[in-house]
C-alpha cells in the first residue's frame, strides 16, 4: 500500500518556503535554495521524517519532465536574433573547452569519476550532451548519436504535422470552444504531448527529459496570439511551480548525501574547486560580450552566468542514478550551486549599480563590430 506521508511533507515544504519568502522579505534567496534546503532539514540526514518513497519518487519524477517542459516553453524561436545567437554560439564553445580542461584535469587527478559528467553539468547548457552521454540506456556513445540523428529527423517532421494540424479549422475550433470549460483541452493537449515526446525520446535510448524539453518548444510554436499564450503559460505554470517542480528540488534535498559530503576531504575540498570553477567556465566567455554591453556589464554579466543550480541538479540526479557519480561529488555540486546562486547575482548587481553612478562611456555598436 502506497503511504502519501512523505508527500505530504514534502508538500508542507513546497508551502512553506513561499510563506516564508513573502512574510520576511528581506530574505533575498530564492525558492529554489530553501526548497532544497528543507528537503535536506526533513530527510534522513538531519530529521528523518521523510524518505523517497513510491509517492514521492513518481511525483519527483514528473516534476522533473515538467521542469524541462517548461524550459523549453519558455524558448521562442521566433525572436532569435543571428547576430546574437553567434555570439552566444561563440561563448558557448568558449564554456564548453574551459569546462573539458576543468573536469578532466580533476578527472586525470582522481577527484571525480567521470570527467565528461562534470563538464557537461558546469557548463550547465548542455542538454542535448547529457541526453546522449548519460541517458540509463547509453553504452555507446556512437550509436546514441546516431540514435539523436534519427529523432531529430522525427521531431522536424512532428513539428511540420503539428503546424498544419494546428490551422486545421475544426481542430481549432474545438480546442478553442473547450480550452477554457472544465475538459481544459489545451493544457491536456501539451502535457499528453510531453509525456508522449518523453516515451519516443526513450525509446530512442535518449534520456526522457530531452524529450519534454523539446515538447515544450513544439508547443510553444503552437501558441497563436500573446494574450492566448499568456493564458495558457498561467495554466501550465499553475500545474508545475504550483505542485509537480517543487516536490521534485524538495525530493533532491531529501536524496542529497550531506552525510556523504561531510565524511569526505575530498568531497568538501570540491565544493570550492566548483564554484571557482563555474565563475571560469561559465563567467569567462562572458568577455566576449565586451565590445557589445561594455567591460562592466560584461563581467556583471559573468558573474550572472557563473550562477547554476537547476542543470546541476538534474544532471547530478542522472549522474548517480546511472552509475557515472559519486553521491558525494554530487552533493559537492548541488552545494557548490546553492552557494553560486547566494554569492554571484549579489556581486553583480552591486557592480551594475556601482556603474549606473558614474559615467558611463557608451559601448561601440553591435553594427560595428568587424567580427
Amino acid at each position: 500500500m502506497i503511504s502519501f506521508s512523505s508527500l505530504l511533507i514534502v508538500g508542507a515544504v513546497a508551502v512553506a518556503v513561499p510563506l516564508f519568502l513573502g512574510l520576511v522579505p528581506a530574505v533575498k534567496v530564492p525558492a529554489v535554495v530553501l526548497e532544497i534546503l528543507g528537503g535536506i532539514l526533513v530527510g534522513p540526514t538531519v530529521l528523518g521524517w521523510v524518505h523517497l518513497d513510491v509517492a514521492v519518487r513518481v511525483i519527483a519524477d514528473l516534476g522533473l519532465g515538467f521542469l524541462l517542459f517548461m524550459a523549453g516553453f519558455e524558448i521562442d524561436l521566433r525572436r532569435f536574433d543571428r547576430r546574437i545567437l553567434v555570439l552566444v554560439s561563440r561563448a558557448f564553445v568558449f564554456s564548453l573547452v574551459l569546462a573539458l580542461l576543468v573536469a578532466y584535469g580533476l578527472q586525470l587527478g582522481g577527484q571525480v569519476r567521470d570527467g565528461l559528467l562534470v563538464g557537461i553539468t558546469l557548463v550547465a547548457t548542455s542538454l542535448v550532451l547529457l541526453s546522449v552521454f548519460f541517458s540509463a540506456s547509453s553504452k555507446n556513445p556512437g550509436a546514441e548519436l546516431g540514435l539523436l540523428a534519427g529523432f531529430v529527423g522525427l521531431t522536424a517532421a512532428i513539428v511540420v504535422v503539428t503546424q498544419r494540424v494546428r490551422v486545421w479549422g475544426p481542430m481549432r475550433e474545438v480546442v478553442h470552444r473547450l480550452e477554457n470549460t472544465s475538459s481544459q483541452l489545451r493544457v491536456r493537449l501539451a502535457i499528453t504531448f510531453a509525456l508522449a515526446f518523453s516515451a519516443v525520446a526513450e525509446h530512442f535510448g535518449l534520456a526522457t527529459i530531452l524529450g519534454a524539453f523539446l515538447a515544450g518548444v513544439i508547443v510553444r510554436r503552437t501558441d497563436e496570439t500573446p494574450a492566448s499564450q499568456q493564458e495558457f503559460q498561467a495554466k501550465l505554470e499553475a500545474i508545475g511551480f504550483g505542485f509537480l517542480i517543487p516536490v521534485f528540488f524538495v525530493s533532491t534535498g531529501v536524496g542529497l548525501d550531506i552525510t556523504a559530503l561531510f565524511h569526505s576531504t575530498r568531497a568538501i575540498i570540491l565544493v570550492p574547486v566548483f564554484l571557482a570553477a563555474l565563475l571560469v567556465v561559465r563567467g569567462l566567455p562572458a568577455l566576449l560580450y565586451v565590445r557589445v554591453v561594455g567591460r562592466t556589464r560584461a563581467i556583471a554579466a559573468g558573474f550572472m552566468q557563473a550562477t547554476s543550480l537547476t542543470f546541476i541538479v538534474v544532471a547530478t540526479v542522472i549522474g548517480v542514478q546511472t552509475g557515472h557519480q559519486r553521491t558525494s561529488t554530487a552533493a559537492a555540486l548541488v552545494v557548490a550551486g546553492l552557494l553560486s546562486v547566494v554569492i554571484y547575482p549579489p556581486v553583480a548587481l552591486r557592480m551594475l549599480k556601482n556603474a549606473a553612478g558614474r559615467p558611463v562611456s557608451p559601448a561601440p555598436s553591435p553594427e560595428r563590430d568587424p567580427s
